[in-house]
């Protein structure tokens, strides 16, 4: 069976862990040992998240004066290598006898999407209010709640929708080939179509779970399995009455009843993927992988 797996920034590093690279590799080392029992079974294909990552290049490149802050896009890329590395020598180290390969994805976005004058992805590090604010009034950043509460804020940038994954072709002949590909990190480098069939970096990040809803139908995968640090779906979310959804009919879910720029993504991701390929889709707790998939864990979310 072909699996689409996507895996949040908690793969790497969990809330409140510090941006350094040894809980990265820590986090993601017992991460693998989870992703590997899939991939002994199944052919995989991994996407990641990449906003802690992204954001915190994005302040290393503003803090240095002697040249222009780099665009978002050139950060995706070099998230994207970043992560890459870190996931594919932990998954080596796990799957020894499998060949795991690294893939610098690009995703064309549309020019009018309405997401470039709406900013809700968070990227970055959390800070309390009173800093969010004074650093989006210094910097000229758009900031909003992030977590339970609203305790925590980080800030946001434009999440235009993904159109097409650019190294669709490539990514196909690694998977048919043998291969344990990561691709399409961070929902890929945000690209606009330019002249000749050429295409051109554009200030944004996109959501790492409509990526991966869009390479998984393009790949013709079995199913779409997107591992977060909740174990489901819940009803009545952060309230004394939340109970987990353990399946639900896609048609049944609505993404503008859940957090925008956190759940809601994957919501709507799960739901375009079941109707549009008549397979099931799951959401679930990244160390829990295999119980998802047999129902003793997570939400299924069926055509």
């Amino acid at each position: 069976m072909r699996l689409l797996v996507a895996i949040g920034g908690n793969a790497l590093l969990k809330r409140g862990d510090t941006l350094g690279i040894g809980e990265q590799r820590r986090n993601m080392g017992e991460a693998a040992s989870a992703i590997a029992g899939l991939a002994r079974e199944h052919e995989l294909v991994l996407v990641h998240g990449n906003g802690p990552q992204v954001g915190l290049l994005a302040l290393e490149a503003d803090a240095y004066k002697g040249a222009p802050p780099y665009p978002l896009d050139v950060l995706g890329a070099e998230s994207q290598g970043m992560i890459g590395y870190v996931i594919e020598q932990a998954m080596r180290k796990a799957l020894p006898e499998r060949e795991v390969v690294t893939v610098l994805t690009q995703t064309l976005v549309d020019p009018d999407d309405p997401a470039f004058a709406n900013p809700v992805k968070p990227i970055g590090p959390v800070y309390d209010e009173q800093t969010a604010r004074a650093l989006a009034a210094e910097r000229g950043w758009s900031v909003a709640p992030d977590g339970p509460g609203g305790k925590t804020w980080r800030r946001v940038v434009a999440s235009p929708a993904p159109r097409r994954i650019v190294e669709l072709g490539a990514i196909r002949h690694l998977v048919e080939s043998g291969c344990l590909v990561i691709c399409a990190g961070g929902g890929g480098i945000p690209v606009l179509p330019g002249e000749g069939g050429a295409v051109e970096g554009v200030e944004a990040v996109i959501d790492k779970d409509l990526a991966a809803c869009l390479l998984a139908t393009d790949l013709d995968a079995d199913g779409l399995l997107i591992l977060t640090d909740v174990d489901g779906v819940y009803e009545g979310w952060d309230t004394p009455a939340q109970t987990r959804i353990e399946a639900i009919s896609a048609r049944s879910l609505d993404p503008a009843s859940f957090a925008s720029g956190s759940m809601a993504p994957k919501i709507e991701a799960v739901r375009h993927f079941a109707l549009a390929s008549g397979r099931p889709a799951f959401i679930g707790a990244l160390g829990q992988a295999a119980d998802i998939l047999s129902g003793r864990s997570g939400t299924r979310i069926d055509p």
